[in-house]
């Protein structure tokens, strides 16, 4: 970034980001490091169990969508999921197939309440917008028509249900927000979490004030990476430009086998353990 030169009335050249990207520099300045500067980049530890669902059931509602509306069915929603399955992050093949044939009754339970007909303006669409400082891009679950607005729709598979706060809070939401009015040239303003075990959802409106807010916040963080890429090239230490910040998180961490600093930090969690306790069975 500072060997290259900028001539005088030029535009200043912007930060190509998408949300994840801002939000691994903001959690740990390290872990940034490894994921996008460092060539080659450290190995990353196992597939963990809870994103191995949260990826089927995102894949089988995208192929579902795929269908002609007249095979849009749930039992085609849960034989998506069968089928675009994996064993990945859990336990043993028991748990694997306990938590499938879970998710399939969050999907059936899900698209049993959508009109096929409604066809969405786009499903895991890439959107892009450009502020002052930032080119920004990202992929949305789901584009809703919602008379002449498009919504921002978003699943969610976590242990609990998505509340406002999340709607409201989410840097990644707004930032689509931005990148569907750019893209698709259509008004936008509402984002929702649609939270699949639960079948609830938590929606919120945006307003200028609150986009701009967020794109404060993330034109803030990409100052901060610019500045600490700038400081690694002109000699700084790499921990200095780029520390690690050590919490509970590093039990998770993608890089943690390359971080003494996260393995001293917290202990190593089961590549199952953030899947929601399953029932216990009553007695008798």
């Amino acid at each position: 970034m500072s060997d290259q030169l900028e001539m005088p009335g030029m535009p200043k050249r912007l930060f190509s980001c998408t949300p994840s990207k801002l939000a691994t520099f903001a959690d740990c300045p390290r872990r940034y490091r490894f994921a996008y500067l460092a060539r080659p980049s450290p190995p990353k530890g196992p597939p963990w169990a809870h994103n191995t669902v949260g990826s089927a059931v995102h894949a089988a509602l995208r192929s579902w969508y795929e269908l002609p509306v007249e095979k849009r069915t749930p039992a085609a929603a849960r034989q998506l999921l069968y089928s675009g399955w994996s064993r990945a992050g859990f336990r043993d093949d028991e748990q694997a197939a306990q938590w499938r044939a879970r998710a399939a009754a969050w999907i059936t339970d899900y698209v049993a309440e959508l009109d096929p007909a409604d066809e969405p303006a786009g499903t895991e669409r890439t959107v892009g917008a450009t502020t002052e400082a930032l080119a920004l891009s990202g992929r949305v679950d789901r584009i809703d028509r919602r008379g002449d607005e498009l919504v921002v729709v978003d699943y969610k598979t976590g242990r609990v249900p998505s509340t406002e706060d999340e709607a409201r809070g989410s840097p990644a939401l707004a930032l689509y927000v931005l990148g569907v009015r750019r893209t698709l040239r259509r008004p936008c303003s509402r984002v929702e979490l649609h939270h699949l075990p639960s079948g609830t959802v938590a929606a919120f409106e945006h307003t200028d004030r609150s986009l701009a807010n967020h794109v404060r916040r993330a034109e803030d963080i990409a100052a901060d990476i610019g500045t600490a890429t700038e400081a690694l090239d002109a000699g700084a230490d790499v921990d200095e430009a780029f520390p690690p910040v050590p919490g509970q998180q590093c039990s998770w961490c993608d890089f943690r086998s390359s971080c003494p600093t996260g393995q001293a930090a917290a202990p190593a969690r089961e590549t199952w353990s953030f899947l929601p306790p399953e029932p216990v069975p009553a007695d008798g």
